[in-house]
């Protein structure tokens, strides 16, 4: 997680992260400029005595609005790879088994993500009438996001509040100021209920508590893994990121509960109920693994119509209207 004053360099391509606090001003309704985001994902691994199976999650997304322009995929030793069809939400799955050894993943990717803005002020909320089918999961509970659990909690903080964007907004900050973003310091069975009692967690425990507690009051929100540009140095290098987005009015809009990175500076990967449908790699078989490493880069190219992501208090989607 990169930023201003330590800018990563990618070891193949020169790829260095800046962040853009420019402000500009906003054209509600109307998709604003391209912003291309470079990136690369190294991941490494130890096979036991027998072969293994592994289901990845690690390619850039595919939806209308963040569009693969090219990508390479590496595997060292070379074992053959099911790159799986792209769900709903534009997610894709690669599938592969590999021998006893050493197996290094390599991939790279350049996406195009087109934002609509709106203002926050026009966006209300969506009956659950009303409610397209195709949401129709993301208001139920799951595993990480015990939003049954917290009705009466949530209804207490957050039910007075007046209805649409600014209620999310309200809930979104919350869960920032309230919680301490400490590494290490929940594991993979830490939970939404776990995070609201200790008060601490990353990213994945900030995005489960958030989406809980939108659900609690009956607001559809989902889980997103993917990669954050432009947070600051002092969190490290870059890494797997997950975040928020949340139905209202007819489409999902994006938050980042822990603050770490501006909504325009994130590329998906994976959309699910929680952090059990996306996870970055599912492993079968006795394997030991190293922290994987991660490079980012924005495109600074206004000539040509791409900008770096900056930061925005308008309400920012990535995906057409349902």
């Amino acid at each position: 997680m990169n930023g201003v004053t330590n800018p990563a360099k990618d070891i193949t391509s020169g790829w260095a992260v800046m962040f853009d606090s420019e402000q500009r001003a906003p054209d509600y309704g109307a998709t604003i400029g391209m912003i291309r985001m470079n990136f690369a994902i190294d991941l490494r691994y130890a096979i036991a005595d027998q072969a293994s199976d592994f289901i990845f999650n690690i390619h850039a997304a595919q939806t209308n609005q963040q569009r693969l322009v090219e990508e390479r995929l590496d595997i060292v030793p070379f074992a053959a790879a099911e790159i799986c069809p792209a769900t709903a939400e534009g997610s894709r799955y690669m599938r592969l088994r590999a021998e006893p050894g050493s197996l290094v993943i390599r991939y790279a990717a350049t996406v195009d993500i087109e934002h609509q803005i709106e203002s926050p002020a026009t966006i209300e909320e969506t009956p659950i009438a009303l409610l397209p089918p195709a949401v129709f999961t993301y208001v139920y509970p799951s595993r990480y996001c015990q939003s049954d659990r917290l009705r009466r909690f949530a209804a207490r903080e957050f039910g007075n509040l007046r209805q649409g964007y600014r209620r999310v907004q309200a809930i979104r900050d919350w869960v920032c100021q309230r919680t301490n973003f400490m590494t290490g310091s929940s594991n993979v069975s830490t939970s939404a209920v776990d995070t609201l009692v200790e008060q601490v967690g990353v990213c994945r425990d900030f995005a489960h508590l958030m989406i809980a507690l939108c659900r609690a009051v009956n607001i559809p929100a989902r889980f997103i893994s993917g990669i954050d540009y432009g947070a600051a140095a002092a969190l490290g290098p870059p890494d797997f990121h997950a975040y928020v987005e949340v139905f209202l009015g007819a489409r999902w809009y994006l938050f980042d509960p822990t603050g770490i990175s501006p909504p325009m500076g994130l590329v998906r990967i994976g959309t699910g109920r929680d952090a059990s449908d996306v996870s970055f790699a599912t492993i079968f078989g006795s394997v030991t693994s190293q922290t994987p490493v991660i490079q980012i880069e924005a495109v600074d190219d206004p000539a040509n119509g791409f900008l770096r992501p900056w930061d925005s208090a308008d309400a920012v989607s990535t995906m057409a209207a349902v």
